[in-house]
């Protein structure tokens, strides 16, 4: 008794949990936190992010935590591109057009005459071999494409109609950062700025821009009808929108949730494509029922337009190595699985 009375409260417990044998707990599995950010909302880019994040979750359950930005809600298009390059953002939804200040090899995307409908699109970025190749064609940058998607043909939004080419002579028009987009421009006359779209409308009612090259559902998407009128459809190519993804946190993931981080963004696409053409039409219908005017070249102009703008694609293409080497890659497999 003396001696059970000389141990003490503390070390009796102690001794209470050696005797009483214990329960094994596996370690939590670890978790992620996946960045989804884009310039955008409610368009082709949004439902894509939203789609992937559904079947990514349906994969891995709560391994990865995604979680969407849209509408520039996490800095404008270059501190997005900055922020996946450095990771600090995991993925970014953009055109092609707005990466090419990080690869010029995103040009061959742009263009113009290259894809000439959505199911050109489609056929060229869903090819196996072309695919493989697409998505890690830029791991050299640390960037791995996890998503690529038709977006929309290119329109001109002007605060003045432009129903011809002269109309564009001296009009100050926001372009995407790609030559593919600044050189037309230059071409028509017109006077081409890159500036990122959260700049847009300030500059646009502040007189310091005259329109911008952008795809219907920006314009419907954000209700540029309320500063603005008037669309010219000039139609001269067809926006691609990718995901890119910082590699080192790829890589950081296991392989399994890199497994379906890839065969998600696939799938996402494949749902998505239908809407986002789909989503077009819808658009041009809304530009129109909110008093919008959508202008379309006289023939004669319009086929000059495509045939000068043709040549000047070959001519910049031509300029780099490496670009015309994507270009040709595509070229290529445009004709082949169109049967032209």
């Amino acid at each position: 008794m003396m001696f059970r009375n000389s141990i003490g409260p503390a070390l009796l417990g102690a001794l209470a949990l050696i005797a009483v044998p214990a329960t094994w707990t596996a370690p939590a599995a670890a978790q992620s936190t996946l960045k989804l950010a884009s310039a955008t909302i409610n368009d082709v880019q949004h439902e894509w992010q939203k789609v992937f994040a559904e079947k990514l979750k349906e994969k891995v359950g709560d391994q990865v935590t995604t979680e969407i930005y849209p509408a520039s809600q996490l800095g404008p298009i270059p501190r997005m591109s900055e922020g996946v390059l450095l990771g600090t953002i995991e993925a970014f939804t953009t055109p092609t057009s707005f990466m090419t200040n990080v690869d010029p090899r995103f040009q061959a995307f742009d263009v113009p005459g290259l894809f000439k409908t959505p199911e050109d699109v489609d056929a060229a970025i869903h090819d196996p071999d072309y695919r493989d190749h697409m998505e890690t064609m830029f791991l050299d940058k640390g960037l791995r494409v996890i998503g690529a998607i038709y977006n929309s043909p290119t329109v001109v939004f002007t605060m003045e109609p432009a129903e011809t080419l002269s109309d564009f002579e001296g009009l100050k028009i926001r372009t995407f950062a790609s030559p593919m987009q600044v050189k037309p421009m230059e071409l028509i006359g017109a006077i081409p700025l890159p500036l990122a779209l959260s700049e847009v409308v300030p500059q646009l009612q502040s007189g310091g821009l005259d329109g911008l090259l952008v795809g219907m559902p920006i314009l419907t998407a954000f209700k540029f009808y309320d500063v603005g009128k008037n669309v010219t459809d000039l139609r001269f190519a067809e926006i691609v929108s990718v995901t890119v993804m910082n590699e080192a946190w790829f890589q950081s993931q296991p392989e399994e949730v890199q497994q379906a981080i890839i065969e998600a963004g696939r799938e996402a696409e494949e749902e998505v494509f239908p809407w986002g053409v789909e989503n077009v039409q819808r658009t041009y219908d809304i530009w129109e029922q909110n008093g919008g005017e959508i202008y379309h070249l006289p023939s004669e102009e319009q086929t000059k337009l495509l045939s000068e703008f043709n040549q000047l694609a070959e001519q910049l293409v031509s300029e780099n190595e490496a670009v015309e080497a994507e270009y040709d890659r595509l070229k290529a497999l445009v004709a082949e699985k169109s049967g032209k």
